[in-house]
């Protein structure tokens, strides 16, 4: 008890001494609080946020992979992406099986040009000079089938169910007039855009003509059974460089069964040729993909897929994809990159912390060299006489810690969302940079898998020109019992490392030395 009062009477003897500790270790106190906050808050965000997000993901071609094996084995490239295979619809169905996977659904995608009267939709006058088959030689078309395709005014979509339709359950797609096609019919009723009813002067009961981009005489009629809105959409955000069909005005919503038939069709009535440079065989058949969509649980569910689809066969030619996880882990990056900072910078304040209070604690000690000679000569232990100027060190440290803390806990919030405004403000411009193409900065897994149909027009531009990110805004900084806990440590750690050294010098010095040097 005497070491304790001892300590405290100390305290408050060296003022000056006392105050200024108190200041370094508050400053250092507040540091820690609002970096510990900001990487909690990051923490607790993925994980209430994963929690949360609903699920879904995708197969399709690893062409990326397959150029990188294509250039280690010397393999022609085109050679190889011009044998990249879709899966077929039985085939998904068949990865449907695992047991991780809670529901699954499959659209179909397909391009189609304007016949007759019938105009796309467009906001400049360079897409006027598209017209039919505009949009060039895509590697693998339209349905990655292994040709070259020729890209149509419209992008014609079929679904099973309306809930399948990207931006229906979410209010941002709804109907103005009209009604939803029957999706369990192959009736050839549609929806189409209230941009493409407006310019052509559509209205619910009329009917569409559209053509096979490769073959003009290859007709199929439409009737448009409703008309809607797409808030979501952005007309102008594809440019001129991009066909009309990559514009959301320019989609064409039927039924799987009516697509599927009118592919079917354009099968049967098909030429074919081959190049005979390249040994290269095309066909006139339109090109469609068919995308099924697979749902989870839980990320635990979605990370269990891919292991389960390759025992099921799924070829190393096809990757796992996740438009939902990569859009959500885009959508945190500011945070992340402001918690790794955070991290950096809690590091560096307590290295730089610890050096001054060490040193501190040497000068101190060499002060009161006089007064641990005289307290070891009437009898006190080495020990004791340590263990007093430890505490007095820890009074301290706690005391400014406890304050600090609470500054802190004041002061996270406020100067969290700063901080992320400002991350949140580098990544956009990173993103908008010249030649990223609006979305250089995303998860190739988003472009690949992003949109409204799954890895397949429209959704295969618009990975490819998504705008910037929706990023998290504010972060939720406020000081819990975890972080308090670790503060408290740092505050313990930081006592004994400065204190440590004091501690050795005391158990070296002999008092009667100490005594006779006075």
């Amino acid at each position: 008890m005497y070491i304790f009062h001892n300590a405290m009477r100390n305290i408050t003897r060296y003022k000056g001494r006392s105050i200024l500790i108190g200041i370094i270790t508050g400053v250092i106190a507040v540091a820690c609080c609002i970096a510990l906050c900001i990487r909690q808050a990051a923490v607790t965000a993925k994980e209430d946020g994963l929690a949360d997000l609903a699920i879904t993901a995708q197969i399709s071609v690893d062409r990326q992979g397959m150029m990188e094996r294509s250039q280690q084995s010397g393999e022609d490239m085109r050679q190889a992406l011009s044998g990249a295979q879709d899966l077929s619809l039985e085939q998904l169905e068949l990865y449907a099986t695992a047991e991780c996977v809670q529901r699954f659904t499959y659209t179909i995608s397909s391009s189609l040009s304007a016949a007759g009267e019938l105009e796309p939709f467009s906001t400049d006058s360079a897409a006027e000079q598209s017209g039919s088959g505009q949009g060039g030689d895509m590697p693998g078309g339209m349905g990655g089938r292994g040709q070259m395709g020729v890209q149509g005014d419209f992008t014609v979509s079929g679904y099973t169910d309306a809930g399948d339709i990207s931006g229906y359950q979410q209010g941002t797609l709804a109907l103005t007039s009209g009604q939803l096609p029957d999706f369990s019919a192959g009736d050839n009723s549609c929806l189409i855009s209230s941009e493409l009813a407006t310019l052509n002067g559509l209205a619910v009961g009329d009917t569409i003509t559209l053509k096979n981009p490769s073959a003009d005489s290859e007709t199929y009629a439409l009737t448009v059974t409703g008309i809607y809105q797409n808030s979501s959409s952005d007309s102008g955000q594809m440019g001129p460089m991009f066909s009309t069909a990559s514009d959301p005005a320019n989609q064409i919503i039927t039924s799987f069964a009516t697509l599927q038939q009118i592919c079917t069709d354009s099968a049967s009535r098909a030429t074919t040729s081959t190049d005979a440079d390249t040994g290269i065989t095309s066909t006139s058949a339109l090109r469609s993909q068919t995308a099924g969509t697979y749902y989870f649980a839980d990320v635990a569910h979605y990370e269990q897929f891919e292991e389960q689809v390759r025992a099921l066969g799924l070829p190393d030619d096809y990757t796992v994809q996740s438009s939902d996880i990569s859009r959500f882990e885009q959508s945190l990056t500011p945070l992340e990159n402001l918690s790794n900072f955070a991290g950096w910078f809690l590091l560096v304040v307590l290295a730089i912390g610890a050096v001054i209070l060490v040193v501190f604690g040497i000068f101190t000690i060499r002060e009161r060299k006089y007064e641990v000679g005289v307290l070891t000569a009437i009898g006190m232990k080495k020990s004791k006489v340590a263990l007093q100027f430890v505490l007095e060190m820890f009074c301290v440290t706690v005391a400014s810690f406890i304050i600090g803390t609470g500054i802190g806990a004041v002061a996270s919030v406020p100067v969290g969302n700063a901080l992320l405004s400002a991350q949140q403000s580098s990544a956009s411009q990173s993103i908008q940079q010249p030649g990223d193409m609006g979305g250089r900065g995303a998860d190739k897994n988003t472009a690949a898998a992003s949109g409204d149909m799954p890895g397949g027009a429209p959704g295969g531009f618009g990975g490819m020109v998504q705008g910037a990110a929706d990023y998290v805004d504010q972060v939720n900084a406020s000081l819990d019992l975890q972080v308090l806990l670790q503060l408290l440590g740092l505050g313990i750690a930081l006592s004994i490392v400065s204190s440590a050294v004091g501690v050795v010098f005391i158990m070296r010095y002999e008092p009667l030395q100490i005594l006779a040097d006075r």
